[in-house]
C-alpha cells in the first residue's frame, strides 16, 4: 500500500505500468513498487506492545521470524532497524507470501502447530488454523471474531482501534470554516435575504466540505513519507497509523462521489464543473505543484479565489472583478504566511535543508515576508481602487465610509505578519483567523463598515 501511494505521488506518469506489473501476479507488482521507491522504514508507525512482546519472548529464548506478504527488499530493512528477528521470510519475485502460500511455508518449516503466529488481517486466518497459538493484533472485530472461532487465541493486542476523533481529525472538519467562502457572492450581490439562493449556496457548502475532506485524506496518503518527517505532522491519523491506508483508500472516492452526486441533484451543472475543476487543481497541487517554489502559494491563493467563483456560479451571478482581485492578493498573502511558518519551524530546529516536500529553504524567510505582505498590502490598495470606482455607488448608498475597512485590513494583515515573524503562527493563517478575538473583532467591524455603508 505505502510503496504503491509513494510510486503515484512521484511518478504519476507511470501510473499505467503498474496494471502491467499486475497481469503478471501479485508478487511481481511487490517487486516492482519495491525497487521503484525508498521507503524510510525508520520512521513506519511501529506497534510498541508487539515489539514489546518479541523482546520478551526473545528473552525467553525463542526464536522469532519475521514473516510477512510484503516484498523482501522492505522486510530485511525493518529487520535490519529493529533488530529484532532471528530469520525474514517474505514476498520475492516469485511468491506472494500471503494466506495460503505462508501457512504452507511455515508448516513445511515447523510442522503443524509447531509454531506460534501473530497477525491482524483476514489473510492471516489460514495461518492461524496451522499455528499452536494465535495472537491477534489490532484487527477488525470481523477478523477478532473468526480468529477466536478457530480456538486458539492465547492473547489480543488491541491498541489503536480508529475513533470518531481520529476521522474528525483525517476529514479536517475545522477547514471546513474555508468553504465559507462560497457565501463570499451571497453577500456581496446583497441577496442573503433571498432564500433560495441561501438554501442553494449552504447545499453548495455542503458539497465543498465534502470535496475538500477528500482531498484532505487523499493528500494524507500521498504525503506519509514526509508528515512522519514533520514534527506536528507525524501525529495525523494517517501517518500515526491510527487509521489504516486501506480505509483512507475506501473513504477519500466516498466523499468525492457524494460530493458530485449532491451537486448534479441539487445545483446548476455549472457548479458542477467549478466543483471538478476546483479538485483537479487540488489534485496537481497535491501530486506535485505543492514541491513547486512559488507556484505553490500562487496555486493556493487560487484554490482560495475558486470557492468565492464557485458561489457565483451556485447563483448564476457574474463574477466580479474587483471582488477576484482583492481574493487572489490576499489569499497570496495568507498562502505565504502559511509557508513563512512552515519554515520558521524548520529553522528554529537548526537546520538549513530544504523543509520537506517543499521547494524552500529556511534562508528564504526573509524574502516571502517580503512578498507576502507586499501582496497584502496589494489587496488593500485594490480596496481602496474599488471604493473610488463610479460602478460601486450602485450597490452602496454612502460608499465613502468604505474608507474606514482600508485601515482595518492593514492593521489585520500587518499583525499576521508580525505574529509569523515571532513565530507565533503554529496553524493555517485562515483557521487563526477564526480563532483569534483580535481577528474576529476586526472582521467584525469589517462586517458592521459594509453594512453601514449600504
Amino acid at each position: 500500500m505505502e510503496t504503491g501511494l509513494m510510486f503515484l505521488r512521484d511518478q504519476p506518469y507511470r501510473m499505467l505500468a503498474t496494471l502491467r506489473w499486475l497481469t503478471r501476479g501479485k508478487a511481481a507488482l511487490k517487486q516492482q513498487l519495491a525497487h521503484a521507491t525508498e521507503l524510510d522504514v525508520s520512521v513506519l508507525p511501529y506497534e510498541t506492545a508487539v515489539i514489546e512482546f518479541v523482546k520478551a519472548e526473545r528473552d525467553r529464548g525463542r526464536r522469532v521470524i519475521l514473516a510477512t506478504a510484503s516484498h523482501l527488499r522492505l522486510a530485511s530493512r525493518v529487520a535490519k532497524h529493529l533488530a529484532l528477528f532471528d530469520e525474514v521470510i517474505a514476498t520475492d519475485a516469485g511468491r506472494n507470501l500471503s494466506a495460503n502460500t505462508k501457512r504452507d511455508v511455515l508448516v513445511r518449516m515447523f510442522g503443524s502447530g509447531g509454531f506460534d503466529y501473530a497477525g491482524n488481517s483476514r489473510d492471516d486466518l489460514p495461518v492461524w488454523g496451522a499455528a499452536r497459538h494465535t495472537y491477534v493484533v489490532n484487527a477488525s472485530p470481523a477478523v477478532e471474531r473468526r480468529a477466536r472461532a478457530i480456538g486458539n487465541v492465547a492473547e489480543v493486542l488491541s491498541s489503536k482501534r480508529p475513533t470518531m476523533g481520529d476521522w474528525i481529525k483525517a476529514l479536517r472538519v475545522h477547514q471546513w470554516l474555508k468553504n465559507l467562502l462560497i457565501f463570499v457572492p451571497l453577500l456581496a450581490a446583497h441577496l442573503y435575504a433571498e432564500v433560495p439562493l441561501v438554501l442553494s449556496t449552504l447545499v453548495g457548502f455542503v458539497c465543498f466540505c465534502l470535496c475538500a475532506s477528500s482531498v484532505y485524506i487523499l493528500n494524507d496518503l500521498l504525503d506519509l513519507r514526509d508528515d512522519r518527517k514533520h514534527a506536528s505532522k507525524r501525529s495525523r491519523p494517517f501517518a500515526s497509523g491510527r487509521l489504516s491506508i486501506q480505509s483512507g483508500l475506501v473513504a477519500f472516492p466516498a466523499l468525492l462521489a457524494s460530493a458530485f452526486a449532491l451537486a448534479v441533484w441539487r445545483l446548476p451543472p455549472d457548479f458542477a464543473v467549478g466543483l471538478a475543476a476546483y479538485y483537479a487543481l487540488t489534485l496537481a497541487y497535491s501530486m506535485s505543484l505543492k514541491r513547486r517554489m512559488v507556484i505553490d502559494v500562487i496555486t493556493l491563493a487560487g484554490l482560495y479565489t475558486m470557492r468565492i467563483i464557485v458561489g457565483a456560479l451556485v447563483l448564476g451571478i457574474p463574477l466580479s472583478f474587483w471582488l477576484l482581485a482583492i481574493s487572489m492578493f490576499i489569499f497570496l498573502s495568507l498562502a505565504l504566511v502559511k509557508r513563512y511558518a512552515e519554515l520558521f519551524q524548520v529553522r528554529a530546529h537548526g537546520s538549513r535543508k530544504m523543509a520537506s516536500g517543499r521547494g524552500y529553504y529556511p534562508d528564504d524567510l526573509q524574502i516571502i515576508a517580503s512578498l507576502g505582505a507586499a501582496a497584502g498590502y496589494m489587496a488593500v490598495m485594490v480596496l481602496a481602487l474599488y471604493i473610488n470606482d463610479a460602478g460601486t455607488a450602485q450597490h452602496y448608498r454612502h460608499q465613502q465610509l468604505i474608507w474606514f475597512a482600508c485601515p482595518l485590513l492593514l492593521t489585520w494583515i500587518s499583525r499576521v505578519w508580525m505574529l509569523a515573524h515571532r513565530g507565533e503562527m503554529n496553524e493555517d493563517p485562515v483557521i487563526f483567523a477564526v480563532k483569534d478575538r483580535i481577528s474576529v473583532s476586526i472582521g467584525a467591524l469589517l462586517a458592521l463598515v459594509f453594512w453601514a455603508a449600504a
